[in-house]
């Protein structure tokens, strides 16, 4: 055959898979209705092994590779076809719902803010831009922000959880696992760092430097062109600030941002000293209650999936069949898990699409766990 008499035969092979695919989704139909009426999950893994088993079986050699592959998705749209048709996993979608009732239609202006570090940190000028008059309560960790949400310490808490620069803060995304919070609202700050000194300093008679790990990563390019300098990390940008100011030296500088010079009493010996200018920082604002304010079109969830081949796969199809796009995806292990991980994915869909509540409603089942973070909008 030519190839335009190959495309025609292709053409009316697609119809028939056409035709077959839409009467075994009506037979779903029917077997979604009897585990309805006989209280019966939607899953049965049990079920679709032995299927995926005998399919391979009875398949000709030269696609017996590619039939298992094409069936794990048939099964997932099978599976989405009968939870939109029972309605099922509506505990998340309820809640989303009620959420989005109950929330007010402004964003607060005015509440006590948890956020790591001391005054003049980039978490303070993003608290700023969150809200406009706060009592903002400065803890050492991240952890201890997720704790005073936890107990309600603070109402909201600000945190850094990646750099377009520098990459994922770990350490956040590691307590994601830890700890109960939503996300209401993220921003993306944009971050100069400076290099700070006692007034008098001169850039030539610095022999120590102070800053966070990221920061420090960041101004690599400038940091490599001074001879004989000792870089030490520290907890927080600020804090390296404020303890160069506390020293007296005129030997140490910081790496830190503007607003320390007025904090700390501070020299600007150089500024925006970052590696590329388009530096940006992402900042969540966290709560313990779930709160949806209008035009939320981000929504973030986490899940632990099972230790199998094509595990990721199927989920990430999933996204795919119900138009969800996927913005971010990221990767921890799981603590005494060997290798076991959490995924953290980052989707944009309005929160009052119906692609999106299926899919929540869809994607416990295909998990060993599953964590619904908050569905926000993002101030860029």
């Amino acid at each position: 055959m030519d190839l335009l008499e190959c495309r025609a035969k292709i053409d009316e092979i697609d119809k028939k898979l056409v035709d077959l695919f839409a009467e075994r989704m009506e037979v779903a139909k029917g077997v979604a209705e009897y585990k309805m009426a006989n209280n019966l999950p939607v899953l049965d893994r049990t079920r679709e092994r032995e299927k995926i088993q005998s399919i391979i079986e009875y398949s000709p050699d030269n696609v017996k590779e590619y039939t298992p592959t094409l069936y794990q998705m048939i099964f997932e749209l099978s599976r989405s076809y009968q939870h939109k048709l029972l309605q099922t996993g509506s505990e998340i979608t309820e809640k989303i719902k009620d959420a989005i009732e109950n929330t007010p239609k402004l964003f607060p202006e005015r509440s006590a803010i948890a956020c790591q570090g001391i005054a003049g940190a980039n978490s303070q000028i993003a608290v700023e831009i969150f809200f406009i008059n706060v009592y903002i309560i400065y803890f050492i960790t991240f952890e201890a922000v997720f704790q005073a949400i936890e107990k309600g310490l603070c109402k909201y808490g600000v945190i850094p959880v990646e750099n377009s620069v520098a990459g994922s803060v770990n350490k956040v995304y590691d307590l994601m696992l830890k700890h109960n919070f939503y996300i209401a609202k993220s921003i993306r700050l944009k971050i100069d760092h400076n290099l700070l000194a006692v007034p008098g300093t001169k850039i030539e008679n610095i022999k120590e430097i102070y800053s966070h790990e990221q920061a420090i990563s960041q101004c690599s390019n400038f940091l490599s062109t001074l001879k004989d300098v000792k870089v030490i990390p520290c907890e927080n940008t600020a804090i390296a600030a404020k303890r160069v100011a506390e020293s007296g030296r005129s030997d140490v500088a910081a790496l830190a941002s503007e607003s320390c010079v007025q904090y700390y009493g501070l020299q600007n010996l150089a500024a925006s000293v970052q590696n590329v200018d388009n530096n940006y920082t992402r900042f969540i604002c966290i709560s313990k209650d779930l709160e949806i304010y209008p035009g939320a079109n981000k929504t973030s969830i986490m899940m632990v999936l099972p230790h199998e081949p094509g595990a990721l796969y199927k989920v990430l199809s999933r996204f795919f069949a119900l138009d969800v796009n996927l913005i971010k995806l990221e990767s921890r292990p799981l603590p005494s898990h060997e290798f076991e991980f959490m995924f953290y994915f980052d989707l944009e869909k309005q929160v009052y699409a119906p692609e999106l509540l299926q899919l929540l409603a869809d994607l416990p089942g295909s998990c060993v766990r599953f964590e619904y973070l908050g569905s926000y909008s993002e101030v860029i």
